[in-house]
């Protein structure tokens, strides 16, 4: 139980790492809120962990601070914050991925953290702490070919998570990133272009340990990083990839 007492926000948390990360934390004590731009999804993985779900779009500012109000309200407080919403663009040439497609990427996977900062660590200065944990990727430490805005995105993530921390820390706050390799979750097949036998074994043929990350491995490092156990470990970039980046 060593998220009892704690309530917990996950953007994305409907489905793949964001789902995984929420059973996690509630085996592990914290009360959930699942906030998902799909409201089915975050619906379901609510009832199972006797969540909250909230619709959510990161990438707009009014949505997020409705998101935080709500669960401040439902919960009293909020301690943690799992930035996890994200979304890529096909594999293609840099110069062919539209402009609309470029923006949206953006959006969610960067400018999001932006949104949650403004509407949530006032609110964690003011609690006295808190933690926040963004969602990266091994394509933000070693980009893929033809995931060129995508991999871009996610090492701003990275950089956005060290200057966090480092402004963040005489507050209490701790911020951590994590940095997934590929896992089997519903963005596999953006990531690959398409989900086939020979596609799949091209993956994997990258990552040592020879499979994709699960939402249960994201879990438990999200679980670690977010708790007290990790009390000195803020601005980190942890690589959970099956050795991918060595």
């Amino acid at each position: 139980m060593r998220l009892e007492g704690k309530s917990a926000i996950i953007t994305g948390g409907g489905s793949g790492f964001g789902a995984g990360i929420a059973r996690k934390f509630t085996a592990e004590g914290a009360r959930v809120m699942i906030a998902d731009i799909n409201i089915e999804s975050a619906r379901k993985v609510a009832s199972e962990v006797d969540g909250i779900a909230q619709f959510t779009d990161v990438a707009f500012t009014g949505s997020v601070k409705e998101m935080a109000e709500a669960a401040i309200k439902a919960f009293g407080k909020v301690d943690i914050l799992i930035n996890n919403a994200g979304i890529t663009h096909k594999p293609q040439p840099m110069e062919e991925v539209t402009e609309h497609d470029f923006d949206r990427v953006f959006a969610v996977n960067a400018k999001s953290v932006y949104h949650t900062a403004v509407h949530l660590v006032p609110h964690m200065k003011a609690k006295g702490g808190g933690a926040i944990l963004n969602m990266a990727s091994t394509a933000g430490l070693s980009p893929r070919p033809l995931l060129n805005w995508y991999n871009a995105s996610k090492g701003w993530m990275i950089t956005a998570t060290k200057a966090m921390a480092v402004e963040l820390a005489p507050a209490g706050v701790r911020v951590n990133a994590i940095c997934p390799v590929a896992g089997d979750t519903p963005l596999l097949k953006s990531f690959m272009g398409e989900d086939t036998p020979e596609m799949r074994a091209k993956f994997l043929a990258t990552i040592p340990i020879g499979r994709f990350s699960t939402p249960e491995d994201i879990g438990n490092a999200a679980v670690f990083l977010c708790s007290d156990e990790a009390a000195m470990i803020t601005g980190a970039a942890l690589e959970v990839d099956g050795g991918r980046c060595i």
